[in-house]
């Protein structure tokens, strides 16, 4: 697994910005060398900013969208459409301004899908459709992704993994049901740790006085049992993608800056 890296922006809509440029350039690269590629999306105030950012930039026509998966690292268990899930939220801010190929976009199952209110089916048919999608080289696990974005909360929660809840604490599937999650709504389902540990670099974002104490516990050598962020690492590259308010409680002296 990678060392973190960290990259310090003025604010977070600077932060934004950058975060979405970078995405471009990735994006771009793979599909260059590999001819398609893969992101993770993730939800709240600063994945959704940084799809914002995205959907502005001059550079988004840059990417071939059409050549480009889209899958997700957590999501909120509540019917089609909801306002509150991620993939709802993603689609308003920039997946519906942009020629995605429908069958390369994969949304977490709803409640009102084929399984109903049975959450741990639903993230076993998740799972099957990561395997469906992984090449030999992965075993059937996950897609190597190319980047995987990851809001950081302020109890060090990333996608919907819990400080000392069963999920973090997941070894073996790369798929499950969230029950009582202690941020609502208690229903989710996420990936876990090890497929999160699939991708060739995971990006964490956070921007925000109140993300600075979580970012520090996370990044001064804490487990990822009782700060899941500090687990969530790519095989390439990790980094972490902060405002300066969010960074407030590091040391300057602790990680060097990332290169672009």
């Amino acid at each position: 697994m990678s060392t973190p890296q960290l990259v310090v922006h003025r604010d977070k809509e600077l932060m934004a910005q950058a975060a979405a440029a970078r995405l471009i350039t990735k994006v771009v690269d793979a599909q260059a060398s590999r001819g398609s590629a893969s992101v993770v999306l993730t939800g709240g105030r600063n994945g959704n900013g940084l799809l914002a950012a995205l959907a502005a930039a001059p550079a988004r026509d840059a990417v071939d969208w059409g050549r480009l998966d889209v899958w997700w690292g957590d999501e909120r268990f509540l019917p089609e459409g909801d306002p509150e899930r991620n993939y709802t939220q993603a689609r308003e801010a920039l997946l519906d301004s942009v020629p995605l190929d429908p069958k390369r976009v994969h949304p977490m199952p709803a409640p009102d899908g084929s399984y109903g209110n049975d959450v741990d089916a639903a993230a076993e048919v998740y799972a099957a459709e990561l395997g469906q999608a992984a090449g030999p080289e992965n075993h059937g696990a996950v897609p190597t992704f190319d980047v995987l974005l990851l809001g950081v909360g302020p109890d060090t929660h990333v996608a919907s993994l819990f400080p000392e809840m069963p999920a973090v604490r997941e070894t073996e599937r790369t798929v499950v049901g969230v029950h009582g999650a202690p941020k609502p709504p208690p229903t989710r389902i996420t990936l876990t740790l090890p497929a999160i540990r699939s991708a060739r670099e995971v990006w964490l974002l956070a921007a925000g006085e109140d993300k600075a104490q979580a970012v520090a516990i996370a990044l001064s050598g804490a487990g990822e049992i009782q700060a899941p962020a500090a687990g969530a690492r790519g095989r390439s590259r990790t980094l972490w993608l902060l405002d300066a308010a969010a960074a407030s409680k590091l040391p300057r002296s602790l990680y060097p800056p990332a290169s672009p």
